[in-house]
């Protein structure tokens, strides 16, 4: 599927699955709240501390995965146990952010996503909080890359692209 295909799946999907390499060289994937003001670079918040921090001064490079529309089904043509879904992949850089302005845009931006009728409470909640909340951006680098498994009304698997 095509990447601004893809980039929807990452702003539809409930949470992102992001992938670290830990300093030891095993792998860590978490399921985190992402959100992207300019759709190449994604944010996360995180305690000052812990094992996505210590991964990333190490191997700052990162896998991302969105899922939607994940649902067991039957193949309607050939009675097959399947699953379909709605997926996106991409690969970027992560940093920890320290321009205080841009740590507020992030939070902004994720508390807009996942909590938009209380915003009227964001500015008390950052400064509670802004000194003891570390933001992480991750920089894609390259245009994440869609896939699909998805059926049409008259039961034929829709591939290559194609939309309904």
């Amino acid at each position: 599927m095509p990447s601004d295909w893809a980039l929807e799946i990452m702003h539809q999907a409930p949470y992102i699955t992001v992938s670290f390499t830990r300093p030891d060289g095993t792998a860590y994937g978490v399921p985190l709240s992402l959100a992207s003001i300019n759709d190449k670079e994604w944010y996360f918040h995180c305690a000052p501390e812990g094992d996505k921090l210590d991964a990333i001064a190490v191997h700052p490079e990162v896998c991302l995965s969105a899922v939607t529309k994940c649902a067991p089904t039957i193949g309607p043509k050939d009675g097959s146990f399947t699953l379909q879904y709605r997926s996106a992949i991409a690969f970027g850089r992560a940093e920890i952010v320290t321009d205080e302005a841009e740590k507020i845009q992030a939070l902004r931006a994720i508390s807009q996503r996942f909590l938009p009728r209380h915003m009227a409470a964001f500015d008390d909640a950052i400064r509670r909080s802004l000194h003891r909340t570390t933001v992480v951006r991750i920089t894609l680098s390259a245009a994440p890359a869609g896939k699909r498994k998805e059926y049409d009304r008259e039961g034929e698997e829709m591939k290559f692209g194609r939309m309904e």
